[in-house]
């Protein structure tokens, strides 16, 4: 089994700063992308940004240049440094990553945490 346990949400005031994480345990063998999701109220959920194992990174047009994703992998963890943030970027944030377990060859499992919110408020 595979856990991935985000945190660092809150709220904040626009055009301040939040600093989300994201750490995956369990039987991991090697894990390939992870990235972050959002959904609002209301709205589906959608892709914040995503960075491989490589070190590939991808950004929504609507956080570039505010947002900045990194990650850890000998801790399986992975971040989102959001600055200069706007109403808009309320939204429940999810972790998302995709993991090869120990023992199983050659297939890839995706999981989600269980999401941490951030509001965005004055």
């Amino acid at each position: 089994q595979v856990q991935l346990v985000e945190s660092g949400g809150g709220l904040v005031q626009p055009g301040g700063s939040l600093r989300l994480s994201c750490a995956a345990s369990g039987s991991i063998g090697n894990i390939n992308a992870m990235g972050w999701y959002r959904q609002a109220p209301g709205k589906q959920r959608e892709l914040v940004a995503t960075i491989t194992s490589g070190g590939n990174i991808y950004y929504a047009d609507s956080v570039k240049g505010r947002f900045t994703i990194s990650r850890d992998n000998a801790k399986n963890t992975v971040y989102l440094q959001m600055n200069r943030l706007k109403p808009e970027d309320t939204a429940v944030y999810y972790c998302n990553a995709d993991i090869y377990l120990v023992g199983i060859a050659g297939r890839l499992y995706n999981y989600w945490g269980q999401g941490t919110q951030v509001t965005v408020s004055s």
